[in-house]
């Protein structure tokens, strides 16, 4: 089946994506709030950056769709719910996925649903309830011909690493990463390795599935651009980014350095000069507006004396 909504989520001149993940939210942990606080400016500065896409919740993909015109990014609905990123985890673990989750990414006008695939040590059960999640979501998403993306997610124990950190294992990654090639995945978006010289294996094991890779914990701007460069040249055809994008000191700097190395096939050098760019663009309008302010306040205090 041809899944026509893929088609405003690949950059049409290379092929590839950037997804930025503004969904923490839904998880219910107070550190992953840091620096979406304020979802209205959160979305307004992506839209502005104009990534490919962003993935939101079902209670804020309206900030996104209500934006008008045709060249805001596309919306990737995240379709899940888990209490397993805590540090200690709960004693009840739960994963569950929305009602009609299909169909309200169709109302929203969705290019693609983001479902996860969890394997965290000591809790098959866990594992066991996005397979359910995923078989059920997959039998709508045939139907309404919605593009399902499966996020095969290979975390270390949280009582060593703490929530929501990669386990960086090729063998582990490949393994989980065709698990969900054979749950019926459109799109795999996946965990980077340890040693990214082994990436093509995750990528021959995806087959003709496109893979977009996930960027974990915050790493520094050089390291980022880096890794991106490293899982586009074996074979990645994208990328998924939340918090080395919505809690960088410049996010539309950033967007715009990845999106020069996805589109433009800029390297790493080059990203880093483009961000550096904005960085001054940025610190002089800064100043410009402080010196606007001073002038505004140095003329009130005239006009009172």
């Amino acid at each position: 089946m041809t899944l026509y909504r893929l088609n405003r989520l690949f950059n049409p001149r290379s092929g590839r994506a950037l997804d930025v993940a503004v969904d923490h939210g839904f998880f219910g942990e107070r550190s992953f709030l840091t620096g979406i606080e304020n979802m209205d400016a959160v979305v307004s500065t992506l839209v502005d950056a104009g990534p490919d896409a962003v993935q939101l919740t079902i209670g804020q993909a309206r900030r996104l769709q209500s934006v008008p015109g045709k060249q805001k990014p596309g919306l990737v609905l995240r379709t899940d719910i888990a209490n397993v990123y805590g540090n200690p985890l709960d004693a009840q673990l739960f994963s569950i996925h929305v009602p009609h989750a299909i169909e309200e990414a169709v109302r929203l006008d969705a290019v693609a649903v983001c479902v996860n695939l969890m394997e965290l040590p000591g809790h098959p059960e866990v594992r066991e309830a996005n397979i359910r999640s995923i078989l059920e979501l997959r039998r709508e998403a045939t139907r309404y011909g919605m593009p399902l993306m499966i996020e095969p997610l290979v975390m270390q124990d949280n009582s060593t690493a703490g929530g929501y950190m990669v386990d960086g294992d090729i063998d582990k990654i490949v393994t989980l990463v065709r698990q969900g090639v054979e749950l019926g995945a459109d799109l795999i978006k996946a965990d980077p390795s340890t040693d990214l010289g082994e990436y093509g294996r995750v990528i021959e094991v995806a087959g003709d599935v496109p893979v977009l890779v996930r960027g974990g914990g915050r790493v520094d701007d050089r390291t980022l651009l880096e890794r991106t460069v490293a899982v586009l040249a074996a074979g990645a055809r994208g990328i998924v980014y939340g918090r080395n994008i919505v809690q960088h000191e410049n996010p539309a700097g950033i967007t715009a350095a990845l999106l020069a190395v996805l589109h433009d096939g800029a390297d790493v050098e080059q990203g880093l000069a483009i961000l550096a760019e904005s960085d001054a663009s940025h610190a002089d309008a800064s100043r410009a507006g402080a010196s606007h302010a001073d002038a505004s306040l140095a003329g009130r205090n005239g006009a009172s004396a």
